[in-house]
Order: structure tokens, then sequence, then C-alpha cells
């Protein structure tokens, strides 16, 4: 009965331990993400950004008569 207990508790003590590691991992990768995202929309504002200035200079190319 002893071992039975000891066995259990060994393994609650692991899943426990589990859980803690996994908590962890997710809330990394929740950090990692909102870090991405983040990152994302400063790249689509610059990408935007870089559109607009692109397409200005277009307009300012004088269109040639063929």
């Amino acid at each position: 009965m002893d071992s039975e207990l000891s066995a259990l508790e060994a393994k609650v003590e692991q899943a426990v331990s589990q859980l803690r590691q996994l908590r962890e991992e997710g809330r990394d990768l929740r950090q990692q993400l909102a870090t991405k995202a983040d990152e994302n929309s400063r790249l689509v504002e610059k990408l935007a950004a870089a559109k607009a200035r692109i397409e200005a200079l277009l307009k300012q190319i004088p269109e040639i008569e063929a």
C-alpha cells in the first residue's frame, strides 16, 4: 500500500511539475506572440509609408506619349 501511495505521489508531483513547465512555456509563447504582433504592426506601417512614397514618386514621372 505504501509503495502504491509513493508511486501515486511521484506521479502527482511529476504532473504538477509538467503543469508548471507548460504554464511557463505558455506565458513565454504569449509574450513572444505579443512581441511579434507589435513588430508586424510596425512593419505594416512602414510598408504603407513606403507604398505611399512610391506612389507619390510615380505620379511625378511624366507620361511618355507614344
